[in-house]
């Protein structure tokens, strides 16, 4: 479907070069189709660009629906249930920027994050916040010791260590002493992450 090509090919060339650095004539000429592709089905390129964002979000809560559905009974878990699945999330995160497949609208998120445009509101609201709130109610189980209006920012704090494995790869695998992290490595990193997260989360009343 040209829609989809134009975005998948539009997200990644967004993503290396901005919004201001992008051409619609590169995006076109390599989805393989003409300018006028993009004002059909866009209305041009910023309409390219939020579609970009909805596409991605999108992504985003289907590739984590897996994880969201561990929130959705927060409100009965004791603490021990709700930190098993605070990890399992975090793992499931982990893999995410971990797979090759999360390099290219990383890139567009990055950017945005950055430098928030509509685009990022329709990042938040479609994705991120969802995240953010069921990662949250599982945050009041696990450490009841935290105020409740501080319990966004812990879920920032506490999913930020799996944001470096893409936002930071370069860093990550001199780190390692490699160029290219390979499956072994990349298991060694999450244990390490169970382990960050765990004493994090096992903080506080026992």
């Amino acid at each position: 479907m040209m829609q989809n090509r134009l975005i998948e090919t539009a997200i990644d060339q967004f993503g290396r070069f901005g919004f201001d650095g992008a051409s619609t004539r590169d995006i076109a000429r390599a989805s393989d189709t003409a300018m006028s592709s993009i004002t059909y089905h866009f209305g041009g390129k910023q309409g390219l660009y939020l579609a970009c964002a909805d596409h991605i979000a999108a992504k985003l809560r289907e590739r984590h629906a897996p994880s969201m559905e561990l929130t959705k009974d927060a409100q009965d878990l004791d603490r021990e249930s709700a930190i098993e699945r605070l990890l399992a999330i975090v793992d499931m995160y982990a893999q995410t920027m971990l797979h090759q497949d999360s390099k290219h609208w990383a890139r567009f998120i990055v950017r945005e994050q950055q430098a928030p445009t509509e685009a990022f509101e329709r990042l938040y609201e479609g994705a991120m916040k969802y995240m953010l709130t069921g990662v949250g109610s599982l945050l009041e189980r696990a450490r009841p010791d935290i105020p409740r209006d501080e319990l966004g920012a812990m879920a920032m704090l506490l999913f930020g260590q799996t944001l470096v494995l893409r936002a930071a790869r370069a860093t990550v695998c001199k780190a390692l002493g490699t160029t290219q992290l390979d499956e072994a490595e990349g298991a060694m990193l999450r244990r390490h992450l169970r382990s960050n997260t765990l004493a994090i989360l096992s903080g506080g009343t026992q």
